[in-house]
């Protein structure tokens, strides 16, 4: 039986994780100690559980370079793209692609959480941002 998307994250731009973390910890989630770097995209990152699969992923730019540094500096910290976890991501692609849907790399590239990832580009998804993520097996 096939497994429908769902959706994986809310991702928040921040010029800080340390400060940030903060917010929700005080809104009474457990976000991970652990924070990974992810050096292709050029951020560090960290999640909190939101409940069942859906969590929130803060973003620190690394680099003033990183998209995320550019998106804060144009439009300030906040909400940055939805993330939909699917099956097979190159399949997913493909069909979305097939549909008139752009996406910013030519094909998935490493993400955070051992993911494959993607992104719709806005201008196919009325203005939002939107990542497709696959879990890549150990």
């Amino acid at each position: 039986m096939k497994d429908f998307p769902h959706l994986d994250h809310i991702a928040i731009a921040v010029n800080s994780l340390e400060e940030k973390k903060q917010i929700y910890e005080d809104l009474g989630f457990n976000v991970s100690e652990h924070i990974e770097e992810v050096p292709s995209q050029m951020v560090k990152t960290c999640f909190a559980n939101i409940e069942g699969r859906a969590r929130i992923e803060l973003l620190e730019p690394t680099s003033d370079e990183s998209s995320i540094a550019k998106f804060i500096k144009s439009k300030g910290e906040g909400i940055h793209h939805l993330c939909f976890r699917v099956d097979d991501i190159e399949a997913k692609q493909k069909e979305l692609a097939e549909k008139g849907y752009k996406f910013i790399y030519p094909g998935p590239t490493q993400g955070a959480d051992n993911c494959l990832v993607n992104f719709i580009h806005p201008k196919s998804a009325g203005g939002v941002l939107i990542e497709i993520s696959q879990k890549v097996k150990k």
